[in-house]
C-alpha cells in the first residue's frame, strides 16, 4: 500500500511539473497569444452583400497609401540567449495577397520575401532575432475573394526578441465579407466580422535544445 501511495503522489508531482512548465512557456509567447490583425470595413455590413464586394476600410482617412494601416510592437519573453519554437493557430477572414522571393509553406503561411501586389491587404509578423519575417495570407492570384483560414504555423524566435506585428491595407479598400464568413469559436462568432481579421492563438512552446 505504501509503495502503490509513493507511486501515485510521484506520477502525479511529475505530471504537474509538467503542466507547470507547459504553462510557463505559454507564457514566454504571450506577446503573441490572442493578437489580431482587423481591417473593419467603414460602412456597416448590407443585409444582402454583393458578391465580391468592395469596400472602403474604416483606417483609411485622407490618405490611404499612408494610413490604412497599423503597427503594434511588443517583447517576446523567455531568457536571453535561448531560443524558442512557437507553434500559431492562425485563424481569420481574408482577402488573397501575392508574395514573392521567399518560401511558401502550406497554402497560406509565408516565409521572407516582399508583397507582389500593390492593393490587397497585407498581414506581417517580423521578428528581430532570429530576423525574419512571415506573411499570412498567401495565394497564386488576388481577385475578388474571400475566405476563412485555419490553419498552424511554427516559427523560430530567441528570447527577448522585438515583434512586430503590421497590417497594410495599401490603397484604403478591401474585398468585403460579403460572404458573411464566421470562424467557429472566434469572435464575433457567431456573427460575421464586418471586415477582415486574423487571429493568432498560441498552441505551443517548446525551448530549441
Amino acid at each position: 500500500m505504501n509503495r502503490l501511495r509513493f507511486t501515485l503522489c510521484l506520477t502525479a508531482s511529475l505530471f504537474a511539473a509538467h503542466s507547470f512548465a507547459a504553462d510557463d512557456f505559454k507564457k514566454v509567447a504571450s506577446a503573441l497569444d490572442g493578437y489580431r490583425f482587423e481591417f473593419p470595413c467603414r460602412d456597416p455590413m448590407p443585409e444582402n452583400p454583393k458578391p465580391g464586394a468592395d469596400g472602403i476600410s474604416a483606417r483609411m482617412t485622407d490618405d490611404p497609401k499612408t494610413n490604412d494601416k497599423f503597427t503594434d510592437v511588443k517583447t517576446f519573453g523567455g531568457e536571453a540567449g535561448k531560443r524558442y519554437k512557437v507553434t500559431l493557430r492562425v485563424r481569420g477572414v481574408v482577402e488573397p495577397m501575392m508574395y514573392q522571393d521567399g518560401q511558401q509553406v502550406g497554402e497560406r503561411f509565408y516565409i521572407g520575401g516582399v508583397p507582389n501586389n500593390k492593393t490587397y491587404n497585407i498581414y506581417q509578423l517580423s521578428v528581430s532575432s532570429p530576423a525574419q519575417h512571415f506573411f499570412f495570407n498567401r495565394d497564386d492570384k488576388v481577385g475578388y475573394r474571400i475566405f476563412t483560414i485555419d490553419y498552424t504555423a511554427t516559427v523560430e524566435i530567441d528570447g527577448g526578441a522585438t515583434l512586430t506585428l503590421h497590417g497594410d491595407g495599401q490603397n484604403g479598400h478591401m474585398i468585403t465579407n460579403f460572404a458573411k464568413l464566421v470562424v467557429p469559436d472566434v469572435a464575433p462568432a457567431p456573427k460575421p466580422f464586418n471586415g477582415q481579421f486574423i487571429q493568432l492563438d498560441v498552441v505551443d512552446v517548446t525551448e530549441v535544445k
